[in-house]
């Protein structure tokens, strides 16, 4: 069965159920089999042709910016609280950071971000140089990017709300399977099944080949 035509009928029938008063996340599950997760780690970052929610993106930098919640080198001491290190990454989605400040970045949130996934990576998110633009763009690759690292054998993404067209949540969702399916050991075979659901319904199971 083709992956967009079995899309199309989950989301038709995700989208007959109880109207709710906001518009509902969508998220993907994908279940693996064959898989350990110690040994098989997946970790990449994939951008999706479109954004599927608003991150609440942080930055370390130098100096104060106004196109980002920014905390600079003086506010670092106020998180050797933990209490206050706990809130901050329970607040933020996304953190970036001025490569110049990685070093004490590491030292003093390395052991909350790094388990939580939200550590500045080469890869999307430390930066050499700031400026407006470039902060600007890196938002904007953020809000279209997903990171996804395996920490069980199932990943749940969310790959857009319930207020997108069908063709651009499919358009996400088709992104996401390729890639992960890309660097999984066994590819396809480790995929056990497929669902999706908003935020408020039971997972709809998705046939595929």
């Amino acid at each position: 069965m083709e992956l967009k035509t079995e899309l199309k009928k989950a989301l038709e029938e995700l989208r007959k159920t109880k109207e709710r008063k906001f518009s509902q996340t969508v998220d993907l599950i994908i279940n693996l089999q064959k898989f350990n997760p110690k040994k098989d780690i997946v970790n990449i970052v994939v951008k999706l042709p479109f954004q599927a929610k608003d991150k609440k993106i942080a930055a370390f930098l130098e100096v104060k910016n106004p196109k980002v919640k920014t905390i600079t080198q003086n506010d670092f001491k106020k998180y050797n609280d933990k209490k206050e290190l706990r809130k901050l990454v329970r607040n933020f989605d996304f953190f970036i950071a001025q490569a110049s400040l990685m070093p004490k970045v590491a030292t003093i949130f390395g052991k909350v971000l790094g388990p939580a996934g939200k550590m500045p990576s080469p890869q999307l998110g430390i930066i050499p140089n700031v400026n407006d633009q470039v902060i600007s763009d890196l938002k904007e690759n953020v809000n279209k990017s997903v990171k996804i690292r395996t920490k069980e054998a199932s990943i749940k993404l969310c790959v857009g709300k319930q207020d997108m067209k069908d063709e651009e949540i499919i358009a996400n969702i088709i992104s996401l399977f390729n890639a992960i399916v890309a660097v999984l050991p066994r590819q396809k075979e480790n995929i056990k099944n497929l669902s999706l659901k908003f935020t408020m319904t039971k997972p709809y199971k998705i046939q595929f080949k």
